[in-house]
């Protein structure tokens, strides 16, 4: 039998404090050499700004593999530009355990790996973010952040008005911070915490605009080609990514600013800073910046937490496969 669970399912059994804290475990395994993850596969569809990922993983006695679409143009749709499907397996027999709804799941471990990020290279006193985007993404990193900062003021950009007025009034009673409409410069100056959740292919902002001191968190480009943050910002900054071996395949903040001979310093990959091979911020006043592309073992520890939560609650539906 493979237990399916939905969106709903999902929501009703994860929470962002425990996803943050099976992230943070899934990096501590893989710096260990107790998780498997061969690099992502991917089919493109430019006529729709669209591609398909295929993501497996294994931590210990559970894989997983996530299939995860990015169509840009489902926007003029007014349907998701990001959707997922996650199958569970066991790793020993190989079983098949569940398939689940993993659009949640990507937005809410993309704002946990942001989290972990933020909570080794952010200021401990971080109280103010700059946020540009209010999609899913930038809900969970909003979310995230609040969970490892204690966060006063949001500063929000949108180029969609009418969104910015929903999602600031909606997060203003998750997080318990006062939201302010701004435009761009604003958004990033004089804040402790820039983050981009953007479906942008260019910067979003001028990377001279950032104050010494500040954490950034980009995680809404995931392409060679494409990318929020600028290379003026890149060479100021210490870096951190997930991997350099996907950030060097996928990040068009590193690869841009390398083909055109830039300065890029990848200081450290988060297993690096969460197992402590490596410190995280070292000064006050240094810029860092945190490039997120998606791995496959964060979407792996926060699916298992989820059917191990569904299952001790009962939730979710039986399916027989085998006849």
């Amino acid at each position: 039998m493979v237990l399916a669970l939905s969106r709903k399912d999902i929501a009703s059994v994860l929470n962002m404090d425990d996803v943050i804290d099976a992230v943070e475990k899934a990096f501590r395994d893989f710096a260990k050499g107790r998780a498997k993850m061969p690099p992502r596969s991917l089919m493109e569809f430019p006529e729709e700004k669209g591609w398909v990922g295929i993501m497996p993983a294994s931590i210990a006695s559970s894989m997983g593999t996530k299939v995860v679409t990015v169509f840009k143009n489902n926007t003029r749709k007014s349907m998701p530009t990001t959707m997922a499907t996650m199958l569970l397996n066991d790793a020993e027999t190989g079983e098949s355990l569940a398939v689940m709804e993993a659009g949640l799941i990507t937005a809410m471990r993309t704002g946990a790996a942001s989290a972990i990020a933020a909570k080794y290279l952010a200021r401990k006193d971080s109280h103010v973010v700059g946020l540009f985007g209010a999609g899913i993404q930038a809900e969970h990193q909003i979310l995230g952040i609040s969970r490892v900062r204690e966060i006063n003021t949001v500063k929000l950009y949108t180029p969609t008005g009418a969104r910015q007025q929903e999602f600031a009034k909606k997060m203003e009673k998750e997080i318990g911070a006062e939201f302010r409409i701004v435009k761009p410069k604003e958004t990033v100056q004089n804040s402790d915490i820039v983050i981009t959740a953007t479906t942008s292919p260019t910067p979003v902002f001028n990377g001279g605009w950032v104050s010494d001191g500040t954490h950034v968190s980009a995680i809404g480009s995931h392409k060679r080609d494409t990318r929020e943050l600028d290379a003026l910002l890149i060479a100021r900054a210490k870096v951190v990514v997930e991997l350099r071996e996907i950030a060097l395949r996928e990040a068009g903040e590193i690869l841009l600013p390398i083909a055109d001979r830039k300065n890029v310093n990848i200081y450290a990959e988060l297993p690096e800073l969460v197992s402590g091979k490596k410190k995280g911020r070292t000064s006050d006043s240094e810029i860092t910046v945190y490039k997120g592309c998606g791995i496959a073992i964060e979407d792996l520890a926060a699916a298992k937490l989820a059917y191990d939560k569904a299952t001790r609650k009962g939730l979710g539906k039986n399916i027989q496969l085998e006849n």
